[in-house]
Parts: structure tokens; sequence; C-alpha cells
């Protein structure tokens, strides 16, 4: 299931920024649900979540990637 929905072949723009649930930031992707555990790099432009390509990825655990910023990688988890 994850190589069909997810990696670096499958990139997204979130469109809207996240919105707060029980504390962290919460998006949707691919039917699913995510909160992200790390907060996002202040030094991200201001509209990172509708201009730059994103794509999950994961190793030990999920991670939201920014194509823009290779070499952050910010922890989420699946939001049920």
């Amino acid at each position: 299931m994850f190589s069909i929905s997810f990696g670096t072949q499958h990139g997204f723009r979130l469109r809207t920024r996240p919105v707060i649930y029980m504390g962290y930031p919460r998006f949707e992707y691919g039917g699913y649900s995510f909160l992200m555990l790390d907060p996002w790099p202040e030094y991200w432009s201001e509209n990172w979540y509708d201009a730059d390509d994103l794509y999950i990825d994961y190793d030990d655990g999920y991670y939201l990637h920014d194509r823009r910023y290779p070499a952050v990688r910010l922890a989420i988890t699946v939001s049920l």
C-alpha cells in the first residue's frame, strides 16, 4: 500500500495550511489524515503548503519532505 500512494514518486501540494488538531498541525492527503509531530522550520516560505512539492516517505516512521528543502524531514503520524 505504501508504494502505491506514497514515496518520492508521489509528490503533492497541500493547497491549504495545516489546521491545528489536538495540539498538532494536521493535513490530509491520499485519503489519509496526518499529524505533524515536528514543526515546519520558520525559514520555509509563508505559503510552502501551496507552492512547494511535498512527498511522504517511510524510514522507521513516516516523514513529510519538501523538495525545496531536501535536508529537512518532518516526523508525521497517521491520524485515525
